[in-house]
Order: structure tokens, then C-alpha cells, then sequence
């Protein structure tokens, strides 16, 4: 190995103990709560050393959350080629359920993701984040053959069954990563059933007031 191969590796491996560090602490204490001197001190460098490597506490945020959601969508892709042959109805059901899963095998992530509200948003840097956009794009795209193909009223939104799902399934994941259900009480039954009486009620049609916003996921 050479010497510029020999210190781009020792980079990359200096890069992923920062993340690594700093993801820990963002999760044990809050983000707000962790200063770049902090996750310096957590692997034992300068913060001047942090610094040569991100910018700022929230690059280092916004490359964690990278990391989260393409391994979300990654995992997304993954249930959709094991659903080739299923209806669009079935693939939407096993989309949200796979944001549970992603909740319950990465849950560090996920706390970071969708829990800690003094993050920053991720649509500071939209640009970086357009592949979240299209996950989103194809997932309603599904909702919305599955509404073609009669599987929900006439005139449903696909967006309000997009973010009704999600608000359905994002309960039930914080529900367990917060340690807010009951001993004994089986999450992953949980999280399914919350979807399917969401997805039922939705396929059955009533009337509300709800406008969904496109610039959310």
C-alpha cells in the first residue's frame, strides 16, 4: 500500500470514529447538549482536528442523517424487490412497516432522524437530501396505483394516506424506542396492527378537514 492510499484509509477511518462518536452522545445526551470539544474529547482528538474534517456540529449531523436515510432507503429497496410480484397495496403496507423495522434494528438513527427536535432540519441542505424526496415520491406513487385500482375510496389523497400512515407507524416505533409500552407487550404486534386499523380505516373512506403538505416526510 502506498502512502497516499495508507493516509486516505487513516482519514476515512478518522472520519467514521468522529461519526461514530458524535452519534453516541448526540443519542445519550441530546444534540443541543454536545459540543464539537465534546466528541473531541469522546476519541481523544483536538477540536481543531474535528474541524478538518466538518465544518460545524450540524455537517456532522447532516452526515449522519445521510447515512440514516440511505440506509432506510436502501432497506426500502431491499422489501420492494421481495414484493415484485405483490399488489401495490401489499408494497405500501410493507413500506411503513419497514420504517418499523428500521426503527427497531437502528435505533440510534432513528432517534437522531425523527426524535430529537433541536436537530437541524435536513432542508437546509434539500439538495444533499433528494433522494429522501424520491423514496417518498415512489411510495405515494404506489398509493396511488393502489387507489386507481380501487383499493381505497374514490377521491382519497395519496399524500393524506402517505402522512397518516407514517404519523401511524412513527407512533408506534417511538413507542417502543421510549420505552412507553407496558412489560411484557409485544411491539412489533403493535406497530402491526396500528398500520393495518390505519390502512383499513383509509380504504373504508370518512371525511376530515386534513390538507397534507408535499415538503414533509
Amino acid at each position: 500500500m502506498g502512502v497516499k492510499e495508507r493516509q486516505e484509509r487513516e482519514r476515512e477511518a478518522t472520519g467514521r470514529a468522529i461519526l461514530d462518536a458524535a452519534r453516541d452522545l448526540f443519542v445519550a445526551e441530546g444534540y443541543q447538549n454536545v459540543s464539537i470539544r465534546k466528541i473531541a474529547e469522546k476519541i481523544e482528538y483536538s477540536p481543531a482536528a474535528i474541524y478538518s474534517y466538518f465544518p460545524s456540529k450540524d455537517d456532522i449531523f447532516l452526515a449522519l442523517a445521510e447515512e440514516g436515510f440511505r440506509m432506510l432507503f436502501d432497506s426500502y429497496e431491499c422489501e420492494l424487490k421481495e414484493h415484485t410480484h405483490s399488489s401495490p397495496l401489499a408494497c405500501v403496507r410493507s413500506a411503513f412497516l419497514n420504517v418499523y423495522k428500521f426503527s427497531r434494528d437502528h435505533q440510534e438513527y432513528y432517534a437522531l432522524m425523527f426524535l430529537d427536535r433541536s436537530v437541524p432540519r435536513i432542508s437546509k441542505d434539500w439538495q444533499r437530501f433528494a433522494f429522501v424526496h424520491e423514496m417518498r415520491t415512489q411510495i405515494t406513487g404506489l398509493i396511488q396505483q393502489s387507489i386507481d385500482a380501487g383499493d381505497f375510496a374514490p377521491g382519497t389523497n395519496a399524500e393524506m394516506v402517505f402522512r397518516v400512515l407514517m404519523v401511524s407507524i412513527q407512533g408506534a416505533s417511538a413507542m417502543r424506542l421510549c420505552e412507553r409500552l407496558v412489560p411484557g407487550e409485544d411491539a412489533d404486534a403493535l406497530a402491526t396492527v396500528t398500520l393495518d386499523a390505519a390502512l383499513t380505516g383509509l380504504r373504508t373512506g370518512f371525511e376530515h378537514s386534513y390538507q397534507p403538505s408535499t415538503f414533509c416526510i
